[in-house]
């Protein structure tokens, strides 16, 4: 059979990169970016192509099945997807009489993919639908809704035509977004400056112009002094900010104990550094970003982190500045139709949310929730029971701190299902295994994808599935089916994609030459117009929220130093790279190769004074805790931290490849779900301080 290419996306991380690929006698040959998407110009990261040997890998769910012996034991049961359907659909309605539709949770990776799973949740009644975003984002969601009214959804980075770039614990060239790395690298090719601030040196920051080895948790300080400076010098945007920004008198008040000596003392970063930053920001303004931030659960302050940086940018004139952070253009706002949501189908659900969202917090909105909150309604029955746990791609014992105390938790439910495509701690521990289809053997929705160009992207199924595994719609509508959902039930997937487009005036056929559908041909730099308001109390950008301060909240924390780690400790900094996706690749064949375990970066004098060299494994402990890693020392990490890569640590039998590799960082978290960032919800997975110890 001659080849053929078939236009994708990729679905080895979050991103979701644009994909071709050629196929040829129902196998797929090679694999790249997408050639005519923006920015991405053919290029794929090391995990996008590990997608063909991720087909290839028999050591993945290959068939339903159903717990035979105690939870986590993993005795199973092979079942066929009718009686598969059947035993979660009687599950789900016995907890469903009993306790209502409210004591079932799902959780999934979220992203453009998701409406389908969302109505699946609202028609069975319940307002609980966390994304992995309710861990990862949150506080950087919460930043600019209690700015700006909306989420950072609203904001487009446009590094392509930044002048000025900041990533603040953002490793974008080794945690790769392939259209963003490209953007910015041309922005550098054409004149534009880079600085990187980190805990230690990356590929990022080896093409930075100006790096800072940052403190372990002072980045607030920084982010504060720096506001100082460009206030206190007359350097920022003062027309913009007449015209976009309420109480910046407010805002001169709280920056006052943070002057570049203060952050030097607590950062050990040199005041005149810090000092020359703001300057040049302010020369390049408005086209710079200071990016907000990817993994924004790290400290107790990180929601005032992220709000800063938002400050940041605000006073420097980028917020809906093209070469900053334009605002995102929609269908509707091109006098366009959007996509038809299959989440419309059903009311709105009027229950109170399990993690207090809009209740309890009502500062907060819906969003990815706080999953970490919702867990302890498992314990407490406060505010309801939760008594059915349904994931898609999300595997909480390996993502979430304290897994012992999850797996506990997990162990009162009355149903745990799991949909996924690689086995995974929690699937381990499930009732019910759902097996998904590797991407490149299934079709998704179609996703809107709103931004400078707006446009629709479809997935297409690349080659038929190898096991006995289904695509989501397929999943969903066999649940819907039993469940009396019909609205969700499907016949094919061309069945579902019309729905979407109709009235749109797009067809099926458009995606045929792309993949894709632009919905303009110029793009769409959101800007700040006259009569613009912001949807906050006082239409303009707030430093002081209105919203929080109503919830009794902060908008700004006060001046607080940060205490230093004893001899022998070090602040657990967690973070990614370029080959592997939290846990769910470190099974992957292929990149298992290249990176079969993580590595503990120490910084290589703190590591001298314990007679620790470099390569050897060391004794990791907190509390009760403890487990072995090897470690690699540089001088170019910050001496107070420890830093590993997460997903690591594998305990399961059928990943023969990754089973007992590495260490499992979140073990070390001991309380972890308990530890949280209070004015942005999220959790704070770098608040430990962990032992280290020469065997």
């Amino acid at each position: 059979m001659p080849a053929k290419t078939v236009y994708s996306v990729c679905g080895m991380c979050p991103v979701r990169c644009p994909i071709e690929v050629d196929v040829a006698n129902e196998e797929c040959r090679f694999i790249q970016g997408n050639r005519q998407a923006p920015s991405i110009r053919g290029a794929l990261c090391t995990r996008g192509g590990a997608g063909i040997p991720f087909v290839r890998d028999d050591e993945r769910p290959q068939f339903p099945m159903v717990r035979k012996g105690e939870r986590g034991e993993g005795r199973w049961r092979r079942v066929s997807w009718e009686e598969a359907f059947s035993f979660a659909a009687e599950k789900i309605s016995a907890v469903r009489d009993r306790f209502g539709g409210r004591s079932i949770l799902w959780s999934d990776t979220g992203g453009p993919f998701s409406d389908l799973r969302q109505a699946f949740v609202r028609g069975v009644g319940s307002p609980n639908y966390f994304s992995a975003e309710s861990v990862q984002g949150v506080n950087r969601q919460h930043a600019a809704l209690s700015l700006f009214g909306f989420t950072d959804e609203r904001l487009v980075l446009d590094l392509k035509n930044a002048r000025e770039v900041v990533l603040q614990a953002r490793n974008l060239f080794e945690s790769v977004h392939i259209q963003q790395a490209n953007d910015l690298l041309d922005a550098l090719q054409n004149g534009g400056r880079l600085t990187v601030v980190d805990v230690r040196a990356t590929v990022t920051s080896g093409k930075a112009d100006r790096f800072f080895l940052i403190r372990p948790g002072t980045d607030y300080t920084l982010n504060m002094a720096v506001i100082q400076v460009l206030l206190k010098q007359k350097l920022y945007d003062a027309g913009y900010a007449e015209a976009w920004i309420a109480d910046l008198d407010e805002l001169v008040r709280l920056t006052a104990g943070f002057s570049p000596q203060v952050a030097e003392a607590e950062t050990g970063i040199p005041a005149d550094d810090i000092e020359a930053l703001a300057q040049d920001l302010a020369k390049a303004a408005p086209n710079v970003v200071w990016h907000p931030g990817w993994r924004t659960a790290r400290y107790t302050d990180s929601f005032f982190v992220c709000r800063t940086a938002f400050i940041i940018n605000a006073l420097l004139g980028s917020i809906g500045a093209k070469g900053g952070l334009p605002l995102s253009a929609r269908p509707e706002d091109l006098g366009q139709k959007g996509l038809n949501r299959f989440i419309d189908l059903f009311p709105t659900v009027t229950e109170q949310r399990a993690d207090g969202v809009g209740w309890k917090y009502p500062a907060f909105e819906g969003g990815p929730g706080l999953l970490h909150a919702a867990l302890g309604a498992m314990c407490s029955n406060d505010p309801y029971p939760i008594r059915a746990w349904i994931t898609y791609q999300h595997d909480p014992l390996a993502e979430l701190p304290d897994p012992e105390k999850l797996a506990s938790t997990l162990s009162g439910l009355d149903l745990l299902v799991c949909a996924t495509s690689a086995w995974s701690e929690t699937a381990w521990h499930a009732d019910l295994v759902l097996p998904l289809s590797p991407y490149l053997e299934r079709e998704s929705l179609i996703a809107q994808l709103d931004g400078i160009k707006p446009g629709f992207l479809l997935r297409r199924r690349c080659v038929p599935p190898r096991f006995d595994t289904r695509s989501d719609w397929e999943i969903i509508g066999g649940l819907a089916n039993r469940l009396g959902l019909p609205s969700l039930a499907f016949g094919s997937a061309e069945d579902i994609w019309n729905f979407q487009l109709d009235g749109t005036g797009v067809r099926l056929q458009d995606f045929d030459a792309r993949g894709m559908v632009d919905l303009t041909g110029q793009p769409q730099y959101g800007r700040l117009a006259e009569g613009f308001r912001f949807p906050t109390d006082s239409g303009k950008g707030e430093m002081v929220s209105f919203r929080w301060r109503r919830q009794g909240l902060p908008s700004l924390g006060s001046y607080a130093s940060r205490s230093r780690p004893a001899a022998g400790m070090f602040r657990l900094t967690l973070g990614g790279c370029g080959l592997h996706s939290e846990g769910h690749t470190v099974n992957n064949p292929l990149l298992h190769k290249q990176m079969p375990e993580n590595v503990l970066w120490l910084n290589q004098a703190a590591a001298a004074a314990l007679d620790i060299a470099d390569g050897e494994t060391v004794t990791v402990s907190i509390q009760d805790r403890s487990g072995r890693i090897r470690v690699r020392l540089s001088e170019f990490v910050h001496p107070e931290a420890a830093f590993t890569v997460t997903g690591f640590g594998r305990t399961l039998p059928p990943e023969s490849r990754a089973r007992g590799r590495g260490f499992a960082a979140n073990r070390l978290m001991p309380g972890g779900l308990g530890i949280g960032d209070p004015s942005g919800g999220g959790l704070a997975l770098q608040e430990h301080e962990i032992s280290v110890r020469k065997l």
